[in-house]
């Protein structure tokens, strides 16, 4: 497997997981917190907008933005080196980010999201993938 078909998989698994919490949100529902129980807590925070934008939304749109960018980097058709420098800097400020949710979970909030966790692992997994691969995802890097 590749490192942009691996993170197009990723970037699957995340787009499921905002949609999902975009979706309870819309509907007025408490997401289902499988484990910590302190999703509702997390997710109605004062913390969970970034510049007035929910924190699931602007997932969503890295999550979308890193799968089309890596599905055409797989294909291999555009500018490459261009693709390459954008999904690495998106997935930078991701892991930034990240981390900042993180610590206001751990310390500040003092309660944990599942949802949030995951989304978390999932960009940690990316930014491995990222410093396996020497910063450059190629559709020929294995």
């Amino acid at each position: 497997m590749t490192a942009s078909s691996l993170f197009f998989t990723m970037a699957a698994i995340g787009i499921a997981e905002t949609a999902y919490l975009i979706r309870e949100r819309y509907a007025s529902r408490k997401p289902i917190c499988p484990i910590g129980g302190g999703c509702t807590q997390v997710l109605t925070s004062k913390y969970n907008k970034l510049f007035g934008v929910y924190n699931d939304v602007l997932g969503l749109i890295f999550y979308m933005g890193v799968s089309v960018l890596s599905a055409v980097i797989v294909v291999g058709i555009g500018p490459l080196p261009l693709m390459n420098r954008l999904v690495s800097a998106a997935t930078l400020i991701a892991l930034l980010l990240s981390v900042r949710f993180f610590y206001l979970q751990w310390r500040v909030i003092r309660a944990w999201c599942f949802w949030c966790l995951l989304s978390s692992l999932t960009i940690f997994i990316m930014s491995l993938t990222l410093l396996t691969h020497a910063f450059i995802l190629t559709p020929y890097a294995n």
